[in-house]
């Protein structure tokens, strides 16, 4: 009976706990578009194969063939399924979807819930139900590698992922073509058995020494074969064809045909070859695991510096605001003359000049006997113009920060997805509105408990505490700084005479916490408004200690992996996991041997 060791259901667990982790990973936007790749490989990788073969080296063996257009793929699946199973012909591509030979009690372990293609459609996976298949093997002809239909080519690298075997199948003249070893670069990481199929070989011993003695050096180039992983090279002649099934006459495949009746003669050789498979497939998951590690870390690195653009960009336009508010330059002139007319600021400066003592004594009759204070319109007018310039500040700072950040590619794609970003947000006037009147309001709040003595409350309730808070909020904007009427502007008298006014009526030491105290909420709301933009922009980038957080997780899981016992024991034998660098090897395990049912020259 196989067993791994150590025991499976502790591999699963930790396969899953892999495959949880990258499902976290993968509701994040990619760090890359190279990273998101290899997000998705290794989730197909431990879906289709990894947990899947982990449960049980008992499931039927998946062989897959792939190749370039119109190196015989198909050809060669029909000549092993013996009929005209998969299309062939001059059209490209002739192969649009996965064609599997299956038997009927196999079809389940294949296609269903947990199984290596599960979730494929009809349009995407054709099944040949066939009593008479391959006992334990499933053999799978894939689309093109470098099909021009980029579904094709996600079929292909699905199955890459899933498969127990490959079976590459080239050609005497394309067997160096660029994006076939890029797939086959894949098969190595993954520690893939493979046999390779060399179709339209030329007639003459010399002629095909030269070419599968090339064809071997590049294989051996390519991290593929070698002694550890012996490499098998089935050469096919040039117009070798059987009409009958569409496919290659069957005498100039035997050997592959050999290849695959002895996995199905042999539950051993099975049993071996799932273990060599998933043993590779463990050791190519530790490298993949720390390489998503580093990206989700370049990740962090990447929005830490994009927030820090956006927050930079915001806070220098906010600080603008501020100084715009000090000066009180925005108020409009229409405010100020409605408030100028209230407190009668020619009447009132006579009083000041006076002396503060009689003005408090004269203040009550001056006031009962002016108009309804303009509350509504000054408050109105003046927070209605805050809102216009916090918006231009607004604007401003989302422009420098999306400029900025078309110039990142880690952030150029959101941006594209989100042009919203250029500009401020569609609600903004509206939420800056209501904390501006909610701010309001706690100025006449402060107005009303401010001052504990009676005269104080009665000089304040002569002009009416909305009234007052407004004389409060004005004098927030235009604070004189010591500077008299003669010499400033419409805005910076009226901060006067409103100051004079309150002090009046509340003394100057009370006065001046509540100015300093409207200062700082004014100050605080602003700046939540501000960082409320903000969070747009880092809405656009993943949390910086989320990915931080999850790469530890992935580098756990990988140092895992590496303590992880070397061998995988098949019936009486242990089979030695490759490429494991730091694994103690059990001393039973026969690393040297080639184990039952692998491929190997001169079968």
């Amino acid at each position: 009976m196989a067993r791994i060791t150590p025991d499976a259901s502790h591999l699963v667990t930790l396969v899953e706990h892999i495959d949880t982790v990258l499902d976290r990973v993968a509701l994040l936007d990619p760090p890359s578009v190279a990273a998101g790749r290899r997000i998705r490989q290794l989730s197909d990788h431990l879906g289709s194969h990894v947990r899947p073969r982990a449960r049980s080296l008992e499931a039927p063996l998946l062989v897959m063939l792939l190749g370039p257009t119109g190196a015989g793929k198909s050809s060669l699946f029909n000549a092993l399924v013996g009929r005209a199973a998969s299309r062939t012909g001059v059209l490209r591509p002739t192969t649009r979807e996965l064609v599997a030979l299956v038997r009927p009690e196999d079809r389940d372990s294949l296609t269903g819930p947990g199984g290596p293609l599960a979730g494929l459609g009809a349009d995407q996976l054709r099944l040949l139900v066939d009593e008479t298949a391959p006992e334990g093997v499933i053999l799978v002809d894939a689309p093109d590698v470098d099909s021009v239909e980029h579904a094709n080519r996600e079929l292909t690298d699905r199955l890459v992922e899933a498969a127990d075997l490959a079976v590459f199948v080239t050609t005497a003249t394309r067997y160096a073509d660029r994006v076939p070893w890029e797939v086959l670069g894949r098969v190595r990481e993954r520690g893939l058995p493979l046999t390779a199929v060399v179709n339209r070989m030329p007639p003459g011993d010399e002629a095909r020494t030269i070419i599968l003695e090339d064809l071997r050096r590049l294989f051996e180039e390519g991290g593929l074969g070698g002694d550890d992983q012996p490499l098998e090279l089935v050469p096919v002649a040039e117009g070798s064809l059987d009409p009958a099934t569409e496919g290659l006459a069957a005498d100039a495949i035997q050997p592959l045909r050999d290849r695959i009746d002895a996995l199905a003669a042999d539950r051993d050789s099975r049993l071996t070859l799932a273990a060599r498979a998933l043993g590779g497939a463990l050791a190519g998951l530790e490298p993949q695991l720390r390489t998503i590690a580093d990206d989700l870390e370049h990740g962090a690195i990447d929005a830490d510096r994009l927030r820090r653009l956006a927050t930079d960009a915001y806070e220098r336009e906010l600080g603008g605001l501020r100084d715009d508010l000090s000066r009180g330059t925005f108020l409009r002139a229409e405010a100020l003359r409605q408030w100028q007319e209230f407190v009668g600021a020619d009447e009132l400066t006579r009083m000041f000049a006076t002396g503060i003592g009689r003005v408090r004594g004269a203040l009550s009759s001056f006031i009962r006997g002016r108009q309804e204070a303009p509350v509504a319109e000054v408050r109105d007018q003046t927070l209605d113009d805050l809102v216009a310039l916090a918006r231009v500040r607004l604007a401003e700072a989302a422009r420098r920060t999306a400029t900025a950040w078309a110039e990142e590619p880690a952030a150029s794609r959101a941006l594209e997805s989100h042009p919203e970003a250029w500009t401020v947000s569609d609600d903004v006037e509206g939420r800056l509105g209501e904390r501006l009147r909610a701010w309001v309001d706690t100025i006449a709040e402060d107005v009303r408990t401010t001052g504990g003595g009676k005269r104080t409350l009665a000089r304040g309730a002569s002009v009416g505490v909305n009234a007052a808070g407004i004389g409060v909020m004005l004098a927030t904007f235009s604070h004189t700084g010591g500077l008299t009427g003669a010499e400033v502007g419409i805005a910076a008298a009226t901060g006067f005479l409103n100051q004079k006014l309150l002090s009046a009526l509340f003394g100057e030491a009370a006065m001046v916490e509540m100015i300093q105290r409207a200062r700082q909420r004014l100050v605080d709301l602003l700046g939540d408004t501000f960082r409320d933009e903000v969070a747009r922009f880092d809405a656009l980038t993943s949390d910086p200690a989320v990915l931080r957080g999850l790469a530890e997780e992935l580098r756990a899981l990988a140092d895992e992996l590496r303590r992880l016992p070397g061998t995988i024991t098949v019936s009486a034998r242990a089979v030695v996991l490759p490429d494991l660098p730091s694994l103690e090897r059990q001393a039973a395990a026969p690393a040297s041997a080639t184990p039952s049912g692998s491929a190997g020259p001169g079968r």
